[in-house]
């Protein structure tokens, strides 16, 4: 069959069952799917198949299910030879700026920056230079105490290591800096990391950030790079973000993810990941649970 309408539970909190497998068909049916096949299990509880034939459309509106993600793909080229992954609020929980800022008393300013910068509100250049010039005078040192907050997004290493077993290129690309970058490359096991890169002097911020920033045209430019580099086209990757500045790279990808995205991602993204964990982008590949290199998170 030509598509697959992937259902999704948090393998925190299974929720997936024959009863709601029974009505997704149901609800192909009644959107003119001339044929559904029988649902294959990728995990018990967790992920299911359920191949059809019929119009590819968004199934946000008539299949919602409470705790479930469903998403179309479809069948053909499932499996993405090139993973490029945003950073802060996908890969990792915090936003980093927003936890330096803390040292100063401004994580509720700069939070409220960042904020409306992910939400497609202000240019993302200009927020970032504004929240960076904010931390104007911090310490160096207080990076590395930065870096011990670091909450890793579950599934993200298992992710990684899976998508590397079968050949696929693993590239992480933030609008962060490059000082967080490496140590999230190193911890999940990213082949290569692009971000903004903090001036200083060796003792303290200098307010600033080098030049060009990385937003979203260069995150753009990372995924067609990187697919030519590795001679794919960009319908081999799979990419996933959560906010605006991601928007270009989702939308190029062969499978651009949205991961517990903005409103302003999700409205336009059709694949989009509320409930399942990052694990949830090996699904939507089908990969099974068995396929699984699995890995703690750091």
């Amino acid at each position: 069959m030509r598509n697959v309408l992937v259902l999704i539970s948090s393998p925190a909190h299974p929720a997936l069952n024959d009863g709601a497998i029974s009505a997704a068909a149901d609800v192909l049916r009644a959107r003119g799917a001339t044929a559904v096949g029988t649902p294959d299990w990728l995990a018990p509880e967790i992920a299911c198949d359920l191949p059809f034939d019929g119009p590819i459309e968004d199934p946000g509106d008539g299949i919602a299910m409470t705790a479930i993600d469903v998403v179309v793909v479809p069948a053909a080229g499932r499996r993405k030879k090139l993973l490029v992954a945003d950073m802060e609020s996908t890969m990792i929980e915090n936003e980093m700026l927003d936890e330096l800022a803390d040292f100063l008393g401004l994580r509720e300013r700069i939070a409220g920056i960042t904020a409306r910068a992910m939400n497609g509100e202000i240019d993302f250049t200009g927020a970032l230079a504004e929240r960076v010039g904010l931390l104007k005078g911090l310490p160096v040192a207080r990076l590395d105490e930065a870096a011990k907050r670091i909450r890793f997004m579950p599934g993200g290493a298992t992710l990684v290591a899976t998508m590397k077993k079968h050949g696929a290129h693993c590239a992480l690309v933030s609008g962060g800096f490059t000082y967080f970058t490496a140590l999230v490359k190193q911890a999940l096991g990213f082949d290569r990391e692009s971000a903004n890169v903090l001036e200083h002097d060796g003792r303290v911020l200098a307010g600033t950030a080098a030049r060009p920033i990385l937003g979203k045209e260069a995150k753009l430019a990372t995924l067609q790079h990187l697919a030519a580099e590795h001679s794919l086209s960009t319908a081999d990757a799979i990419s996933v973000g959560d906010g605006a500045n991601d928007l270009p790279m989702l939308k190029q990808a062969g499978l651009g993810v949205a991961f517990h995205a903005k409103p302003v991602v999700a409205a336009q993204v059709p694949a989009r990941i509320d409930h399942g964990d990052l694990t949830a982008l090996l699904y939507l590949q089908g990969y099974r649970r068995s396929d699984f290199v699995e890995r703690n998170d750091p």
